[in-house]
């Protein structure tokens, strides 16, 4: 059984954050890691693995799977450390500026060259937030999607999740091969040890561009994205707040403060 992860390398959300000329993320000025949320897909991922050796399926494997810049090595490390077996870095530099549209086309082209049973992800990015890329990769690659679950299992041949809403929860299935995304209530990942990281420097890690994956410039970056920044504006520097004083009138001050705002 092949599992891969698709992870994201992500600025940290501490670091001063801003555009580069051509209003993209400027990633030079800020460290990255692996996106939090991608860290409960690995998560997951092992332990179905594990649960499947358990069952006797002894040639189970948990590939990795990111598209990014060199330093997006950084989060394969992490999941290699956790206990994934290999993993595949696509960089390109006319990968530059790619929105979610071409970011599918990439990791199911990507997907679809290291063959699949299961294919994870996290419910959305730290940075863009949308979570629709899990969504998009199964409808490229032609099999069933269940997002957003809580729980995930595999038992022959069939993936089944339990999706957690407002008022109800849904018990969901579906055969192999499939992409599942789960959310951060999936259950806390575990920290990688300190074998787990002397490990990871020997687990190998493929490299592939565009051209390993038959596909065209235009199809992906800036080019190709089917979205785009017009403008941007750096957020305003922080003032000193209000001071209420409460000298008996404190409660009519700070609702009038609070109307004011239109906060109610």
């Amino acid at each position: 059984m092949n599992i891969v992860v698709c992870v994201k390398y992500v600025p940290d959300a501490t670091g001063d954050r801003h555009f580069a000329d051509d209003l993209t993320l400027d990633r030079d000025d800020v460290d990255g890691l692996l996106s939090e949320l991608d860290e409960y897909a690995v998560e997951q991922a092992l332990q179905i693995a594990e649960d499947q050796r358990g069952r006797g399926d002894d040639d189970v494997e948990v590939t990795v799977l990111t598209v990014g810049p060199e330093d997006a090595r950084d989060a394969l490390r992490k999941a290699l450390s956790m206990g994934a077996d290999k993993a595949i870095h696509v960089e390109d530099d006319d990968l530059h500026g790619t929105d979610v549209i071409g970011t599918s086309l990439v990791l199911a082209k990507a997907i679809e060259k290291a063959g699949f049973d299961l294919v994870v992800s996290g419910m959305a990015s730290t940075d863009g937030a949308m979570g629709v890329v899990p969504a998009l990769v199964a409808e490229r690659l032609g099999v069933p999607q269940m997002t957003l679950l809580s729980e995930v299992s595999v038992e022959d041949g069939v993936v089944a999740g339990r999706r957690d809403g407002d008022a109800a929860s849904e018990q969901l299935g579906a055969s192999l091969p499939a992409v599942v995304s789960v959310t951060d209530q999936s259950g806390e990942a575990r920290y990688p040890s300190f074998k787990g990281i002397m490990a990871a420097k020997k687990k190998p890690v493929r490299s592939w561009d565009l051209s390993d994956l038959g596909i065209e410039a235009e199809e992906v970056g800036l080019a190709g994205a089917w979205t785009e920044v017009e403008g941007a504006a750096a957020r305003p520097a922080r003032t000193a707040g209000t001071i209420v004083k409460d000298e008996g009138e404190g409660g009519k001050q700070l609702a009038e403060f609070l109307a004011g705002q239109k906060f109610v």
